[in-house]
């Protein structure tokens, strides 16, 4: 199957986990020690609400490419959203999409775009 023909969800699921293991190896690496701690300072980057900044930030600045920005938006599109009661559905679909582009991106093996695009949201995101 091509990725481009997997579904948008699922590759939002496909990201998910790789856009929260790459934010906890990075506070990790800051020497953050206790789970707590690590918890807390982990939501200033995977809530919906500052996944949907970053990615609003990264295309405002063009560092997203066209075939990114397409990827993004067909998912950001998809109707079939639900939302969590802790922020807007724009907001929430915002996020699924900067998601699933980095679920998109893992499956086509880009790990180097990966690295950038979440060395720039870890740069960008105000904590």
């Amino acid at each position: 199957m091509q990725t481009r023909e997997i579904n948008s969800l699922v590759l939002a699921y496909i990201g998910d986990t790789v856009y929260e293991n790459y934010i906890r190896h990075y506070l990790v690496s800051k020497g953050i020690a206790n789970v707590n701690d690590l918890q807390r300072e982990a939501v200033h980057y995977v809530s919906a609400v500052a996944q949907a900044e970053a990615v609003k930030k990264m295309i405002a600045s063009s560092f997203l490419t066209e075939e990114e920005i397409g990827i993004y938006t067909r998912i950001r599109n998809n109707k079939g959203h639900s939302h969590p009661k802790s922020c807007d559905v724009v907001t929430y679909k915002c996020a699924t999409g900067l998601e699933g582009l980095i679920g998109y991106l893992d499956l086509e093996g880009q790990n180097d775009r990966i690295k950038e695009i979440m060395d720039y949201i870890v740069g960008e995101v105000l904590c």
